[in-house]
């Protein structure tokens, strides 16, 4: 170790010295005069200190990863959990504040003795040989490691003890994890980063939740030691270094070492309390970060269709999502408005509306109009030509060609806007136009990338070509006849949003056939240093395709593509015929009706797509999405008004509420309303699931579920009695009342991040 220090000083001195020769000399080129010795005998100075600071540094350094579980321990300490607070309830007692001071006094002394053990360890150490005691030594620095990793825990709960944020809802299951992983490093200190499994129980006779991770670790000590050890006792060692906390309520070992845990019911009610009093905040989930989303990127000049339904209603829902959890969310429509196919279009306008810089066309029909040209391109070799021409002027700046190009996006830009305004979506347009300007930038760095990065290559035809690693066919960054491509394009997309926008975390929203060419896209990004993927997270969400009920891609009868306005019309007509068929207009005014058509012809629209698993096709059918059974939009919303239906008939306005609310807090007696509870604290669990995976299905699993749990509790818990004979309300359970106020702030939450808009009645 010391000789290593005093070779790596040398090496620091020599290569202060030669620098600063060497920025003297530059100097004094600069200056063209000598210099005089003063700076010179000032600037050596500097670079001697330099050195001396950086051999103590590299002495320090040496020094401590020599000791065992140094990077271990570097690691834990940034490992900063923001969303463990379950060492405070929300809405605590005196005797509850009490015991959380004196829980913290002890704590804190522990921190102050574990720090003079490892002082009076280290002062050991120093003074043994290790050749003659290595055994000895071994264990010392076990030890050392053991009490520094509590020293660790201990001062990271103490930090979450003492500044709990309010703005936060506590992820049970995250919280349990910390509890348990400090279980099982005091019991077990050998392994490093040992494993915590932690699941829901699946049947309530086994507690709240199951700790699994007894068996995974007998097979570890098996592995480590040679011998077997039984699961159960390890359990019980487990249990035996458990920290107190007001979590969890009792534990119990079942079988071969699952570890049964049940929740603390007081602390339940507390997380229901402030939800109550405030309303659903989202989990901690670290740091805020900067996300870019690219989704729904129609086609200027075509109408969008079904296909462009998925991407933008993933898409929403994402932003949604992130932006609960407080991310920075820019949302960006990626609009195809550049390319060869404008030369077509424009040709075609000047043909048919001669004055169309004076009279605005009334271009109604684009996808009329964009075959009509198609047509003409394919069987008129003048206007073919023509329409080559037309792109070389739209390239080259023509104004009268641009204003043309900007009236056939205009069209099409607010065809889009009907859209996305039916289906309450909200996009910032930035087309392919966007980075005209930006690719031959792009281009040049991947050339001057070449020389050391092997990143692109001229063909033998003339286009130049990138390779992505791994990938058997190249990027178009070039064609032969000096034009751009797709690719390059979306190059320099990512290339400004990583760069110019500062994304940490950048998502496309586009459909599975594209896999491949976002492989290479990230792929060549990475090669050329434009991220790395351990800081800056870059997604394709790739999605499946929409079926008709033949289970084969989703058509008209004709055979044509399913246009997106004339599915949101047919939504709206199959809504209200179900709302008819039920007279419902006998006990809904005109715009209560009107307000229950469009949220469940939509809602459904939406649902369909996000309860289903991302990845898979889908059957698109009306008859299954309007229906009110089933894991359905209309079963979910129809849970929402029930609960505001009984709140009118219990007569409980908002300000009555109000009162017991913050005279009493919820009270979980009953079995079901336990079971209740308890379901609504696993939201965070589930939205930080939705957003680690993007995935959107989970949440509509859970919704479904707390629909049906609701069911069981009114089954078995009424909120008002009412006299069989007269109707006459004899009481009302206020508490319940309460509770169900609560599971509705829980499904506002859900419904908003999918997308979907509740009504009071229905």
């Amino acid at each position: 170790g010391s000789i290593g220090t005093i070779l790596t000083g040398l090496v620091i001195l020599w290569c202060s010295i030669s620098a600063s020769k060497l920025f003297v000399t530059v100097l004094a080129m600069d200056h063209q005069q000598p210099l005089v010795a003063y700076p010179c005998a000032l600037l050596y100075g500097v670079f001697a200190l330099l050195t001396y600071l950086m051999q103590i540094i590299v002495k320090n350094v040496f020094s401590f990863f020599k000791q065992p579980k140094s990077f271990y321990l570097v690691k834990k300490l940034f490992q900063f959990q923001t969303d463990f607070y379950c060492y405070i309830p929300l809405r605590m007692s005196s005797t509850m504040i009490s015991d959380i001071s004196r829980h913290t006094d002890k704590h804190e002394n522990d921190v102050i003795q574990l720090k003079k053990e490892i002082h009076n360890l280290k002062h050991i150490l120093n003074n043994v040989v290790e050749d003659d005691c290595s055994v000895e030594l071994n264990e010392l620095r076990t030890k050392n490691a053991k009490l520094l990793y509590q020293k660790t825990q201990l001062e990271r709960a103490l930090i979450q003890e003492k500044n709990v944020s309010s703005s936060k809802m506590i992820n049970i299951q995250t919280a349990l994890n910390l509890l348990f992983e400090t279980a099982i490093c005091n019991a077990f200190p050998e392994f490093i980063n040992p494993p915590v499994s932690l699941t829901v129980a699946q049947n309530s006779n086994f507690g709240d939740y199951q700790c699994n991770s007894a068996m995974a670790i007998a097979k570890l000590a098996e592995k480590k030691h040679g011998k077997k050890l039984s699961p159960v006792v390890i359990a019980e060692k487990i249990l035996e270094n458990l920290p107190s906390n007001p979590v969890v309520k009792e534990v119990s070992i079942a079988g071969p070492g699952f570890i049964n845990i049940t929740l603390e019911k007081r602390f339940v009610c507390d997380i229901l309390n402030k939800v109550l009093h405030e309303k659903v905040h989202p989990p901690g989930v670290g740091k805020k970060k900067k996300v870019i989303i690219d989704f729904s990127s129609p086609n200027i000049a075509k109408e969008m269709h079904v296909g462009h339904l998925r991407s933008s209603i993933i898409g929403e829902s994402l932003a949604r999502l992130l932006e609960f959890l407080n991310h920075d969310v820019l949302r960006l429509n990626h609009v195809g408005d550049w390319g060869t196919q404008f030369g077509m279009l424009i040709a075609h306008l000047e043909d048919k509306f001669p004055n169309f810089k004076e009279v605005s066309p009334p271009i109604e029909d684009l996808q009329s109009f964009y075959k009509a040209s198609k047509k003409r391109f394919d069987e008129d070799g003048e206007f073919k030509k023509r329409a080559y021409q037309r792109v070389v002027d739209l390239q080259g700046g023509n104004p009268d060609v641009k204003n043309a190009w900007k009236l056939i996006c205009d069209v099409s830009r607010k065809e889009f806007q009907r859209i996305y305004d039916r289906l309450d979506i909200t996009l910032i347009e930035r087309g392919e136009s966007y980075y005209n300007d930006l690719m031959p930038k792009i281009v040049e760095d991947l050339k001057k990338g070449s020389f050391l990065l092997d990143i692109c290559e001229k063909a033998d035809d003339g286009r130049w070509i990138a390779w992505a690693p791994n990938m058997k066919i190249p990027l178009i960054l070039v064609k032969s006849d000096g034009g751009f491509t797709y690719d390059t394009s979306d190059l320099a997309a990512l290339h400004q949003r990583l760069k110019d926008e500062h994304g940490e975390w950048v998502i496309y929203v586009v459909d599975a056939g594209q896999g491949d060419h976002f492989k290479q896209v990230f792929g060549l990004a990475q090669k050329a240093g434009w991220y790395n993927p351990s800081i800056t997270r870059v997604d394709h969400v790739a999605f499946g395709v929409v079926l008709g009920e033949d289970k084969k891609k989703f058509k008209t009868r004709s055979g044509d593509t399913v246009r997106l306005s004339e599915l949101l019309d047919e939504g709206l007509k199959r809504s209200m015929d179900k709302l008819l068929e039920k007279e419902r207009d006998k006990e809904l005014s005109p715009d209560e009706l009107k307000a229950a058509q469009s949220s469940t012809a939509y809602g459904c629209i939406k649902y369909a797509d996000l309860c289903h698993n991302r990845l898979m096709d889908y059957v698109f059918s009306f008859d299954k999405m309007l229906d009110d059974k089933g894991n359905t939009a209309v079963y979910l919303l129809y849970a929402y008004t029930r609960i505001r239906s009984i709140q009118r008939k219990a007569k409980v306005d908002e300000q009555v509420l109000n009162l017991y609310i913050s005279q009493n807090s919820i009270n979980l007696s009953h079995e079901k309303e336990w079971k209740l509870g308890k379901l609504l604290c696993r939201f965070p669990e589930v939205i930080t699931r939705c957003a680690n995976d993007l995935m959107l299905h989970p949440l509509c699993e859970y919704l479904y579920e707390l629909a049906s749990t609701l069911t069981e509790f009114y089954d078995a818990c009424y909120c008002i009695e009412i006299n069989r004979e007269t109707g006459e309300i004899l009481s009302v359970d206020l508490n319940r009342i309460a509770i169900l106020e609560t599971v509705a702030k829980f499904f506002e939450t859900g419904f908003y991040i999918l997308g979907l808009k509740p009504v009071t009645k229905m």
